[in-house]
C-alpha cells in the first residue's frame, strides 16, 4: 500500500522515465505533482517542456536557470581539485545531482509538498546522490523512488506504459540510449553499449564529431585564469557558462573529451558509459598545465592523492556530507592560487 502523500516534486526532465512518472504518481498515491527541472545547459531539450508536463498530468513545472551555480559552486571546485573517476570519468553527471536535489528540496517547502521523487533506476548510482541529498538537507520529506516499486522492469516496458497513457517521448525501440546532458558533458548508455564488445555506432555522439572527422590542422588556443578560475580564451573575457560554451564547440570540432568506459557503479555493478565532455577535458588539460608551472613536487603529489577521494565523494554524491567539506578544505590550502 502506498503512504499517504498530499503532495510530491518530481525531478523533472521529460526523458522517458520521468514522463511516465508523472501519471503514475497520480494514480498510485493519488497526489498532487509538481514538475521541476534545472536548466544546467540542456538545450533544446527544454523546448515544449511545460506543455508535455501539464498533459501528463502534473499541476505545474518550475524551470531554474542553474547553469552559473552549477559551474562555479559544483563543477570548478572538481576541476581545480583534478577529480578524476577511475583515470577517465570527469563526474558529468554525478555533480549535477546534489545540485538538481537542493533545490527541490527548496521548492518542496516553497510549495509546501511533503515528498520528493526521481527517476533514477533501482540500480544506478543517481538514486543514491539524489537521495543522500533529501536526507542530508530535508529528513522528514517521504521519498519516492518509482523503479523501486512499480512493475516496469526495462526501458521496453516504460515505452510500453507511455504508449498505453498516451505520453509522447523522443526514445524509440530503435534508439533506446539513456542520455544525460548538461553543460559539462552528455552521456550514453544502455541499448547497443551493454554489450562491451560494440563499438559505439558512428551516430551516437552529438556534441562531437568523429576523430576522423576532425580537422587535420591543429587549433591553438589560450586559456587564461585568475585565481585558478577560467576567464579568457585568447585574451578575451568571458562569462563562466559563455567560456564553457564556446570551449564545447571548439572542443567538439576536434573530437576531444570522447571516453568509452566500464566503470564500477556505487551500488557494486559495472555500467558501461560512453561520456562526451569536449570543453571539460580542454579545462582539466589547461588546469593541470597551470598547476606544472606553480606547484612544488611535494605538494603535486599530495593534491593528486586527494583528487581520488575527491573523485569518490562526488561518484558516491556525498556532497552534503562533514567530509566533503574537510576534504575541500585541505584541497583549498594545496590548489594554485
Amino acid at each position: 500500500m502506498a503512504q499517504t502523500v498530499r503532495k510530491v516534486v518530481l525531478a523533472y526532465s521529460g526523458g522517458l522515465d520521468t514522463s511516465i512518472i508523472v501519471p503514475w504518481l497520480r494514480q498510485q498515491y493519488q497526489c498532487e505533482v509538481i514538475c521541476f527541472c534545472a536548466d544546467l545547459g540542456q538545450g533544446e531539450e527544454l523546448t515544449g517542456l511545460e506543455d508535455k508536463a501539464l498533459q501528463s498530468g502534473a499541476s505545474k513545472l518550475i524551470v531554474r536557470d542553474l547553469r552559473e551555480e552549477f559551474l562555479r559552486e559544483y563543477i570548478l571546485p572538481t576541476m581545480q581539485a583534478g577529480a578524476i573517476y577511475e583515470r577517465k570519468y570527469l563526474l558529468g553527471t554525478s555533480f549535477a545531482r546534489p545540485l538538481i536535489a537542493r533545490h527541490q528540496v527548496e521548492i518542496a517547502a516553497e510549495e509546501g509538498a511533503d515528498a520528493v521523487a526521481h527517476g533514477a533506476t533501482g540500480k544506478g548510482n543517481d538514486q543514491v546522490r539524489f537521495e543522500l541529498t533529501y536526507m542530508a538537507l530535508n529528513p522528514n520529506l517521504t521519498i519516492i523512488a518509482p523503479w523501486r516499486e512499480w512493475m516496469i522492469r526495462s526501458r521496453e516496458d516504460a515505452l510500453d506504459y507511455a504508449d498505453e497513457h498516451h505520453i509522447p517521448v523522443s526514445v524509440s525501440a530503435a534508439k533506446i540510449y539513456s542520455r544525460d546532458r548538461n553543460l559539462w558533458h552528455l552521456s550514453h548508455e544502455g541499448g547497443p553499449l551493454e554489450d562491451p564488445w560494440n563499438e559505439p555506432e558512428a551516430d551516437l555522439f552529438q556534441l562531437s564529431v568523429l576523430p576522423g572527422d576532425a580537422p587535420d590542422e591543429p587549433h591553438y588556443l589560450t586559456i587564461g585564469f585568475a585565481a585558478g578560475v577560467p576567464v579568457t580564451i585568447d585574451g578575451q573575457t568571458f562569462g563562466l557558462v559563455e567560456l564553457l560554451e564556446r570551449l564545447n564547440a571548439i572542443g567538439g570540432e576536434h573530437a576531444i573529451g570522447q571516453i568509452d568506459l566500464v566503470e564500477n557503479r556505487l551500488v557494486g555493478m559495472k555500467s558501461r558509459g560512453v561520456y562526451e565532455t569536449p570543453g571539460g577535458t580542454i579545462l582539466y588539460t589547461a588546469h593541470r598545465e597551470l598547476e606544472s608551472l606553480v606547484l612544488d613536487r611535494e605538494t603535486m603529489r599530495a593534491k593528486d592523492r586527494i583528487a581520488l577521494d575527491y573523485a569518490d565523494l562526488v561518484y558516491n554524491g556525498r556532497w552534503f556530507v562533514p567530509c566533503v567539506h574537510v576534504t575541500m578544505h585541505l584541497f583549498n590550502r594545496l590548489k594554485c592560487m
